[in-house]
């Protein structure tokens, strides 16, 4: 945390409705949500405004977004502990972010990684949201006067795209908005079935948390493992085996796991069946939740509108005193 913050000091944070939910997402934000329920007041929205900059089927997108609210429920998310919603059921955010980009120089939007990854990713649709997707970013935070943004420290440098913005803001208009915080998490870096990349969806090397078991099972006997190891009998090296590394999350014997790697106790076969086994057990009530909401939209969709409508009133706020500051009726 960069500084001492208030008690129950207001948090945000954004995922996208992207696709089927993986591991990587629950390891690597999911678990961390849950987690700071208690400790903050916590907003947490399905950013689809964001997706729209990839997602170009409107079918897609609307049975993506709920498929993620209720993967975010089954995972632990509690509408009793916390505000969970649709981005665009607060379209006020649009609004935010335009007059955001009269305070923004696009030198700063350019410079971006995620930009310059962005066009390295998908060439041929270049559009304008990629560019201005920071300043949406600035504008989904602090709609709420949120101060607190939870992040790994890899992505501590979008966090600060943010705060400049909101400094370039408060500076022209007045004191208005409070600079986010980065609360630190610690999110690992789980690296996908090909155990090389980060597990993502565009790569095509997730493990789904909620497709059937023989999926599953099928995703997890396909991994790469220690490729240094050639024969059963052979020592492993489990520091270099990603299955071994995900053992880590999912059980508190991991060190004896690699110790039967390490001599040829064990083989790489073994360890991917005893890690589907446990990622199924340990998934089981949440795949049973997720069936359950899935199977009632409407009790879906009357939480995420519960959520957006809990924040009008803070919504409200904000825009009044924004408009009024810029000259706005």
């Amino acid at each position: 945390m960069t500084s001492t913050l208030p008690a129950r000091a207001r948090c945000f944070s954004g995922i996208q409705p992207s696709g089927a939910v993986h591991i990587g997402n629950d390891l690597g934000a999911i678990r961390n949500y849950v987690a700071l329920q208690d400790r903050f007041e916590s907003i947490y929205c399905i950013v689809d405004f964001h997706a729209l900059t990839s997602t170009h089927d409107p079918e897609a997108m609307r049975q993506r977004t709920r498929e993620m609210a209720a993967a975010l429920l089954a995972l632990g998310l509690d509408p009793a502990r916390c505000t969970l919603f649709v981005q665009s059921h607060r379209p006020e955010v649009t609004e935010l972010m335009w007059l955001f980009t009269t305070v923004t120089p696009v030198g700063w939007l350019q410079r971006t990684p995620t930009y310059k990854e962005k066009r390295a990713n998908q060439p041929d649709d270049l559009n304008h949201g990629l560019l201005t997707y920071p300043v949406l970013q600035a504008a989904d935070i602090v709609l709420y006067k949120a101060s607190v943004v939870p992040v790994g420290k890899d992505q501590a440098a979008h966090l600060e795209l943010s705060r400049e913005i909101v400094r370039a803001f408060n500076s022209r208009y007045g004191e208005t908005f409070p600079e986010p915080q980065a609360v630190y998490t610690e999110a690992p870096v789980v690296l996908g079935t090909d155990g090389v990349k980060k597990m993502s969806k565009s790569v095509g090397n997730t493990i789904p948390v909620f497709a059937p078991e023989d999926e599953i099972r099928r995703t997890i006997m396909g991994m790469v493992t220690d490729t240094l190891r050639i024969r059963r009998t052979d020592p492993g090296h489990p520091e270099r085996c990603n299955v071994c590394q995900l053992h880590r999350f999912y059980g508190d014997d991991y060190e004896e796991i690699w110790e039967g790697e390490r001599t040829a106790r064990t083989g790489c076969v073994d360890t991917k069946k005893l890690l589907a086994e446990r990622l199924l057990r340990h998934y089981a009530p949440a795949r049973e939740r997720y069936a359950e909401l899935m199977a009632h939209p409407a009790t879906l969709d009357a939480i995420l509108e519960e959520g957006a409508d809990r924040l009008k009133p803070i919504v409200d706020a904000t825009m009044a005193e924004v408009r009024a500051k810029m000259g706005l009726r």
